[in-house]
């Protein structure tokens, strides 16, 4: 059973990574209707749909794994690279689609899946469950890195 303390962090986590997930939709909003439809994708890119309820997941995802390693001993370097991870996932959403950068998204993304791969093992080595949550997450993010390359391709 969850304690006070455990459920305030569970719900720091939570409205920290939902709040990344939130501002990212606030600038994707317009685009998503007006320039992003406009590109040219992969015949692989997935329906329009499909994001928000990954997104979310994926955010509930990592809320529950940082909050399990808040709970841990030597928690700074893989809260401190899972903070960098979350900004540098924020930042994607304003370069892509508020920017109209689709190169920088990439190096955005790239930087992204790195220190998500780091993050994960430090997060595996700390507590294993909080590690395979965010497995799901850096599989999308290559996903991801590989359709915002496609798309750079397509669109000189």
């Amino acid at each position: 059973m969850l304690r006070w303390k455990n459920w305030a962090s569970l719900l720091f986590w939570l409205a920290l990574c939902l709040g990344a997930g939130a501002l990212g939709s606030l600038v994707t909003m317009d685009s998503i209707k007006t320039w992003y439809p406009a590109l040219h994708k992969p015949v692989w890119t997935p329906p329009a749909w499909l994001f928000g309820p990954v997104w979310t997941t994926l955010y509930l995802m990592m809320a529950v794994a940082a909050q399990r390693i808040t709970l841990r001993a030597n928690r700074r370097l893989p809260l401190a690279l899972f903070g960098l991870q979350l900004a540098l996932n924020a930042a994607w959403s304003p370069v892509f689609f508020g920017a109209h950068q689709v190169g920088g998204a990439l190096v955005i993304l790239t930087a992204l899946c790195l220190t998500l791969l780091a993050t994960t093992i430090t997060f595996f080595r700390r507590d294993a469950f909080a590690g395979a949550l965010l497995v799901p997450y850096l599989t999308w993010c290559i996903f991801a890195g590989t359709l915002n390359l496609a798309i750079w391709r397509l669109n000189p």
